[in-house]
């Protein structure tokens, strides 16, 4: 998708290898079960929170924002599509403090300093780097598709957005706004707690039915921050481990636990980035020329009436 920027899924196996591929070190992204601050604790140090939600368009916000304009805090306006979710991740990373950017991002970062929020936009649209690297993890298509059709008034859009904590103060980090949202002032320490209800607020929001909501973490490597507790122990302990055995052994246990969580990572985005169509069509033409597809086609159709009779059943039961 050569210009543009592909759709990706929302997944922090995706955006650990996007966020690792751009050159970022000593970073990941977590994905929350749950919106308490206990949750959040545990993931210590936070650098920010994505949350994802399905937008509304025509819905007004329930107060006036309050903006907060700091040339310190990096905001950029969302110019382009597909591209909020990376957006957010960028704009958490490049307010992060203590996080190693790497070469390519600190060279964004310094070379877009004194740019206005749409132009930090276009720079990001602009980037061929960290396009190339986000279209990796789009689905690939054999089919090219000429034209996209118009987006329909039922269409689901979703859109995602940042917390962070920066100059003290807890601020939002919205692509279509004019600037960072400003939710109070706090310290490094309030923060966690202060952006739980933030949170909730937005959700509450939407109707009882509404579901489509995802929240993600990005957060120091664990794997590196776990080194980080045992170092500190077998320090403490005199460079021995009498004393702490059983706790330098659970803390294994968890780097274990992740290198396994980052193998499999790797293992799903290489399934997400293959192509399998051309080994479909060719399956489909090899069982054609043998003469097995018509009887395939005929098994699969039955199945098919039968799950629907199966739905429409349970429907009417209902």
């Amino acid at each position: 998708m050569e210009g543009g920027w592909s759709t990706i899924e929302s997944d922090p196996g995706v955006f650990t290898e996007l966020i690792r591929e751009i050159g970022v070190e000593g970073v990941q992204v977590e994905e929350l079960f749950a919106l308490d601050e206990g949750s959040l604790r545990q993931l210590e140090p936070v650098y920010g929170l994505v949350f994802l939600f399905k937008w509304v368009g025509g819905q007004k916000p329930q107060s006036e924002p309050s903006f907060f304009n700091a040339p310190s805090v990096f905001f950029a306006n969302q110019v382009i599509n597909n591209a909020c979710a990376t957006q957010a991740i960028l704009s958490i990373l490049l307010n992060a403090d203590g996080v190693q950017l790497g070469e390519e991002l600190s060279s964004f970062k310094s070379f877009t300093a004194d740019f206005t929020s749409d132009l930090k936009g276009l720079a990001i649209s602009n980037s061929e780097r960290i396009r190339t690297v986000h279209n990796s993890f789009g689905r690939p298509s054999t089919f090219v598709q000429e034209e996209r059709p118009a987006s329909k008034d039922d269409d689901d859009v979703f859109h995602f957005i940042s917390y962070i904590h920066a100059d003290g103060h807890l601020l939002e980090l919205d692509g279509l706004q004019q600037g960072p949202i400003d939710h109070g002032a706090c310290s490094q320490d309030e923060w966690l707690t202060k952006v739980v209800p933030v949170v909730q607020k937005r959700i509450d929001r939407y109707s009882a039915a509404e579901i489509h909501f995802n929240l993600m973490a990005v957060v120091k490597d664990r794997a590196t921050l776990y080194h980080e507790q045992i170092a500190r122990l077998q320090a403490a302990a005199g460079g021995g481990k009498e004393g702490a055995e059983g706790e330098i052994f659970q803390l294994r246990e968890r780097i274990a636990e992740e290198e396994s969580k980052m193998a499999r990572y790797r293992v799903e985005n290489a399934r997400r980035k293959h192509d399998f169509v051309p080994f479909i069509m060719a399956s489909l033409r090899q069982l054609a020329d043998n003469g097995k597809l018509p009887d395939l086609v005929k098994v699969a159709r039955e199945k098919a009436r039968q799950r629907y009779q199966k739905a429409l059943l349970a429907q009417q039961q209902k």
